[in-house]
This record gives C-alpha cells, sequence and structure tokens, in this order.
C-alpha cells in the first residue's frame, strides 16, 4: 500500500526550496497539500500573501509530485486540522523552520508519522525562501521633475500649471527622506503588497492619494506622490485650484524616456533631517507661482521634443522659482555640494521640496559620483 503523505504551508511565490521540499516529500507516497487561506497567512504573518489561494491552489496542484491540494478550512498553527483529519495520511512532513510542537502532539494523538526535513538546496540551486523573496517590493518611486509644489491647493490656487513626474524603478535602495515619495511608497506597500494591482491606474492613484493622507494630515502629501508612483513613463500633471490633476498626459515612447535615461543622473545627498521645517520663510504668491508654472512648461516642451537645452534650463529655471517660493529648501552645505557640479550640468534641482536627498542633473556627459535611473515602462508591474 502507497503511504499518504500531507504538508501545508503558505507557498506563496513558488520558488526552488518549495519544489525540493514537495520533491522530496513526495518519495514517502502520495503527496497532499494544504494550503494556508489568504486570512490565515494574513494573521500568521502580518501581510496578505503575494499569490491569493485560488492561484497559489492552481500552481501547487499542478505539480507532477503533488496528486491533490486543499485550501486549508480553519485558522491558526493547525488551520488543516479539517484537512488532515479527512485525508488520513500516514505522514506528516515539514521543514526544520516549519517544525512546531502543536504539529507533533497532533501527529502523535492521530497516530501519524512526524517528519522533519532540514532545509537543503541542491548544489546548483541558490537557496531561496519566500521571506526573502518579498523583501524584493517592485512597488515604483517617483521623481519630480519640474514644478514640484503646483499639486498644493496653497499654490495651483494662485496659477494653474503642471507638475512633470517619472516613475522610477525599485532596482536601487534610495534613502529614505530623499524626494523620492519613499513615505507615499510605504502606504502602497501597506495596501498592496509588493506590487501594484493591475487596474484602471486613476483609481488606483486616487485610493493611494486618499489612504497616504488618512486622517487628514496638517500637510498633505501631494497627488504627484501617488500618481508618480502609480502611473508610468513620465507624466505631466495639470493643477488648476485642487488637490488633483485636472489632466494627466502620460507619455510612454521608447525615444523620449530613452532621451530621459541617457541625460539624466542622481548624485546622493544626506537624507532629509527630521527637524527640517521647508515652510519657514515661504514666499508664496503670483508672480512665483506663475514662475514655475511657465519653466514647468518648458521643461515639458524639452522633453517632448528631445531638446537637452530645454529640458535642462527649463528644470534649473523651475527650482529657482521653487526657491523663491520656499527659500528653505536648501541650505549652505547643500549649495557647496550642487556647486561641485554645476559647471558640467545643463540644469539641476533637488529631488524633493524637503532638502536632502538627490542633487538630480541634466548632463550631456556622465557626471561624478552620480547613477542613472530605469523608468518604470507600462506593462512592467
Amino acid at each position: 500500500m502507497i503511504n499518504k503523505v500531507f504538508v501545508s504551508g503558505c507557498f506563496d511565490l513558488l520558488h526552488t526550496g518549495h519544489l525540493e521540499f514537495l520533491e522530496n516529500a513526495s518519495n514517502y507516497g502520495d503527496l497532499y497539500v494544504g494550503i494556508g487561506s489568504d486570512e490565515t497567512v494574513k494573521q500568521l504573518k502580518g501581510d496578505y500573501p503575494v499569490m491569493n489561494e485560488n492561484e497559489r491552489k492552481y500552481m501547487v496542484e499542478s505539480l507532477k509530485f503533488v496528486s491533490k491540494c486543499k485550501i486549508n478550512s480553519g485558522n491558526g498553527i493547525i488551520d488543516f486540522l479539517n484537512e488532515i483529519s479527512t485525508i488520513k495520511p500516514e505522514i506528516f512532513i515539514v521543514n526544520k523552520d516549519g517544525d512546531h510542537k502543536e504539529k507533533f502532539n497532533l501527529c502523535k494523538k492521530l497516530n501519524i508519522e512526524y517528519k522533519v526535513f532540514e532545509r537543503k538546496s541542491k548544489a546548483f540551486f541558490k537557496k531561496r525562501s519566500t521571506t526573502k523573496i518579498n523583501k524584493i517590493s517592485r512597488i515604483p518611486f517617483r521623481i519630480d521633475i519640474a514644478g514640484g509644489w503646483l499639486d498644493q491647493l496653497s499654490v495651483n490656487n494662485l496659477c494653474s500649471g503642471s507638475v512633470i513626474t517619472i516613475s522610477i524603478e525599485p532596482n536601487k535602495k534610495f534613502n529614505q527622506k530623499s524626494g523620492m515619495a519613499t513615505s507615499t511608497r510605504k502606504a502602497a506597500k501597506e495596501l498592496w503588497g509588493n506590487q501594484l494591482p493591475i487596474g484602471n491606474k486613476e483609481k488606483l492613484a486616487k485610493i493611494l492619494f486618499s489612504y497616504d493622507n488618512f486622517p487628514v494630515k496638517k500637510e498633505i502629501s501631494g497627488s504627484q506622490d501617488a500618481i508618480g508612483i502609480v502611473y508610468p513613463g513620465v507624466n505631466k500633471l495639470f493643477y488648476e485650484n485642487g488637490y488633483w490633476p485636472k489632466k494627466i498626459d502620460t507619455v510612454l515612447k521608447e525615444k523620449t524616456l530613452n532621451f530621459i535615461e541617457k541625460n539624466i543622473y542622481l548624485v546622493p545627498l544626506g537624507p532629509r533631517k527630521d527637524d527640517y521645517d521647508v515652510y519657514k520663510n515661504s514666499n508664496i504668491n503670483n508672480a512665483n507661482c506663475s514662475k514655475l508654472s511657465k519653466a514647468s512648461e518648458k521643461t515639458w516642451r524639452g522633453i517632448i521634443n528631445n531638446n537637452l537645452k530645454d529640458f535642462g534650463e527649463g528644470m534649473l529655471e523651475a527650482f529657482q522659482a521653487q526657491l523663491e517660493l520656499f527659500p528653505n529648501m536648501i541650505d549652505n552645505e547643500i549649495i557647496k555640494n550642487i556647486e561641485k557640479y554645476k559647471k558640467n550640468s545643463l540644469g539641476y534641482k533637488l529631488s524633493g521640496a524637503g532638502g536632502g536627498g538627490y542633487i538630480i542633473i541634466v548632463s550631456k556627459t556622465q557626471v561624478k559620483d552620480s547613477f542613472k535611473i530605469k523608468i518604470r515602462r507600462k506593462n512592467n508591474f
């Protein structure tokens, strides 16, 4: 008689470690797998799985090692009690990191042999775990290229204008508090885990904007953050007397995206200081808001026309207009850092409104101490 073998787990983001475990377990008999429901995974691990329970069941059940797969109907550590009682296996197998006294005691009570596997990998495989894979987040960052502050009501109710953002692949560990929308990105991870959901982009961006600002903050995180994360490519967000843009123009042409990637460089600065007050000494008036709006339009023309001169000049003029609105965006230390790179740049700005972060430089040639960014394309979720 062939033994029935039972294993249970989350099996999210199915990887070679899972496959080796299941293959080895199947050597002891017909393999039955119980997977934790989405709610159980959330209860035990603090986050919902990346793949929902039906997707995980489908993938596990498709494996040649597996005879049958069920979604466990219980909860907690022993969420498989009903399943193991129905299947009546001769052997229950766990990995060493899944070994638990409650599981051992249950098997002893039900007269089921309890086996614990050491976590091993084949010589030609890297050691994998879902925990490590889950740390690789695909949620993008965003860079404000020009027009930042025009998404704030205090500015766009004086003069309408556009914010230009680009969505950035998370292929580098960017500094926190660096003007890359890291706090909004954190909110996105709380909402959706490690990747953006598929759906209407404006609706998703509105959900993120609302979640990020609830309950209502004293200082509203601008909607350019949420839009810049959710929308791929380069985006022009036109604001007029409101927190949400009247119009969003998205450009995904490879020629345009390659033009930006080829000519833009980021130089790291320190993170923004905790006690930093960007609003101190602010000078918000029609004239300064108008300068910012006009400079943003010039930057956009430079991008769309692949005109490097207008791109660089427009970005610098927009940054200078920001400084007239909010002089506290910059200090002597940052000015010294900028001076090192001004000579060979066509334009520059800081990555965010809070000081620190990165100097963003437009240049024809490689900039010392800098690195390149990768713009997120349309289907790269």
